[in-house]
């Protein structure tokens, strides 16, 4: 009898980082299943369902979501992946929300997305976004088949008012303030932090398949040091 391993994956990163474009490499790549808290969040908002409108209440009053809220969401859908590999996408964003998954799934890996917040000003300007679907394209990385339309739909795109300039500065200082406790939890536990380099958002880059790599994780994980993930370039 073969006994299926199973891979659990956690990736970070600022807006506009490229999260969204390495977790389709990723996972197209490695067979993982994608689990995105933004697409939960809208998907229980949109289907009414108990604490989907629990969700939409505070964010109508202009509050934040409490953490034993959204845990509770993600991990409800986490689920339904018992007997998957899978790559968790947007969560979690605080330590409380890290200390919760932590409870329930082994992580092997947090993969940190590293880039200078400058850049990042720059790409956001060249992003736009399909409403209904959530998903992200960039003109310059990730353009659409056909300029101004969604892929799947051939919908319009729309460009976001918190991509404006002031706005983007404001959320990157507000993430860098929320996350970096994340980033120390997760160095500093038996879970491996990867970074991959700023050069990798720009490219059609080769991420090393991670099973392969297993027995180097689980030895990095004993010495307690971070070991960065490296991608070629065409």
């Amino acid at each position: 009898m073969v006994v299926r391993v199973l891979f659990r994956a956690v990736i970070m990163g600022p807006p506009g980082s490229g999260k969204g474009t390495v977790s389709d490499r990723i996972v197209k790549s490695f067979g993982l299943k994608h689990l995105s808290s933004g697409d939960v969040l809208r998907a229980n908002m949109k289907s009414q369902s108990e604490i989907g409108l629990l969700v939409k209440s505070y964010i109508d009053q202009g509050q934040l979501v409490p953490d034993d809220v959204i845990s509770r969401l993600i991990l409800g859908d986490l689920k339904h992946l018992e007997n998957c590999s899978w790559l968790l996408d947007g969560f979690p964003r605080t330590v409380t929300q890290a200390e919760s998954l932590h409870q329930a799934y082994h992580i092997d890996t947090v993969i940190n997305l590293d880039v200078p917040f400058e850049t990042i000003k720059e790409r956001l300007t060249s992003r736009w976004v399909h409403p209904a679907s959530g998903r992200v394209y960039n003109t310059n990385f990730n353009p659409p088949k056909i300029p101004g339309l969604d892929n799947i739909t051939g919908e319009p795109l729309v460009q976001r008012n918190d991509d404006k300039p002031e706005t983007v500065t404001k959320r990157l200082k507000a993430y860098e303030t929320q996350t970096k406790p994340v980033l120390e939890y997760y160095s500093h536990s038996s879970d491996l932090v990867s970074d991959i380099a700023n050069h990798c958002m720009f490219s059609r880059a080769h991420i090393f398949k991670i099973e392969d790599y297993k027995e180097l994780f689980a030895e990095y994980n004993d010495r307690d040091e971070t070991f960065c993930i490296r991608c070629a370039i065409d």
